[in-house]
């Protein structure tokens, strides 16, 4: 019995970061399938669809752009993980797209992205470890990426 809770007291530890690190990249996962989702609806319907992020409360969602007067049935709204923060990184200029106060990702009816959405979201955990979602070069999405550049 004492073996058993040497190992068990040795493996906790890192049985918990793995969970923590996989978090992370599940989250990251997440996020990088409802901008897909957000980008095939945009298509489909012909409207655009807007990704938006709450950094202080920790969600983020999907809903089309125009909505009627009963809202966007199909509106999803999501929680980041717990010991997780989400950051839209870059929103300096001006123009950066909004929707109801919140930075935005505006996916167009063309499958592009508007060039005024945020290009750059970053995941943090709580020990540090960071994973981007960065828009692509010819504006068509977002990739994962364990590195800004």
């Amino acid at each position: 019995m004492a073996l058993v809770v040497v190992i068990t007291s040795l493996a906790a530890p890192a049985m918990s970061n793995f969970i923590r690190g996989q978090a992370l990249d599940s989250e990251a996962r997440r996020l990088l399938a409802l901008m897909h989702a957000g980008q095939s609806r945009a298509v489909s319907e012909g409207l655009p669809a807007v990704l938006w992020v709450d950094e202080k409360q920790g969600t983020y969602g999907l809903q089309a752009e125009t909505t009627g007067k009963n809202g966007d049935p199909k509106a999803e709204n999501l929680s980041v993980d717990e010991h997780l923060q989400i950051v839209v990184v870059n929103t300096g200029s001006a123009g950066t797209t909004r929707f109801g106060g919140l930075p935005a990702i505006r996916f167009l009816p063309d499958g592009t992205v508007d060039e005024n959405s945020p290009s750059t979201l970053r995941l943090t955990d709580a020990k540090g470890q960071v994973l981007w979602l960065i828009e692509s070069h010819d504006r068509n999405g977002y990739e994962i990426r364990n590195t800004e550049k």
